[in-house]
């Protein structure tokens, strides 16, 4: 474990990728499969239990930062992170009022299609939210790539609303169709 550096760089750093939002799936995963070859508890079996350990320690944070790494929201965050901007979203939930007039109708739109029982539109509004993602996430990639951090932290609780309307939408299908 040589040429692990330490347990407490960075996640770019960890697979040798460059602190970005954009990042090339392929090379993540070539890295995170590298260290984890380095890693990985069996290769040390035979070790000490000390050296078990911190094997242990290294295949635990290699899959902790491939995960946060391979979803573009939590790797958002972990970037804004480093930057020193906590996205808050738990105790921040001021938005622009055209996002709150969004939120609002994506709500009426699903409360509208459950009543119905209309599982169409909400496979409609599924597949519209989907889209929205798409787009927020590439506007998040500029800003982040651009060094505008407020502009994407606020980008960041807004696509985390998006993901649980999303999810809600796919919840209340489920329950439609069982």
């Amino acid at each position: 474990m040589a040429s692990l550096s330490s347990l407490s760089d960075s996640h770019f750093v960890l697979f040798g990728l460059p602190e970005q939002f954009a990042l090339d799936a392929d090379a993540l995963a070539h890295a995170y499969r590298a260290v984890q070859a380095q890693v990985h508890p069996d290769r040390f079996a035979a070790a000490g239990e000390a050296q078990k350990r911190v094997a242990m320690q290294w295949a635990t944070r290699a899959n902790e930062a491939y995960q946060t790494l391979r979803d573009p929201l939590k790797r958002a965050t972990y970037l804004l992170h480093l930057r020193g901007i906590e996205v808050g979203a738990e105790n921040n939930t001021a938005m622009e009022p055209a996002f709150l007039m969004q939120q609002m109708e994506w709500r009426e739109a699903i409360e509208d299609a459950v009543s119905a029982k209309n599982v169409g539109a909400l496979d409609a509004l599924a597949a519209d939210l989907r889209d929205d993602e798409r787009v927020r996430l590439a506007k998040l990639g500029a800003l982040l790539d651009s060094g505008s951090n407020q502009p994407a932290a606020e980008a960041v609780r807004q696509l985390m609303f998006v993901e649980r309307v999303a999810a809600e939408v796919d919840s209340q299908i489920e329950r439609l169709e069982s």
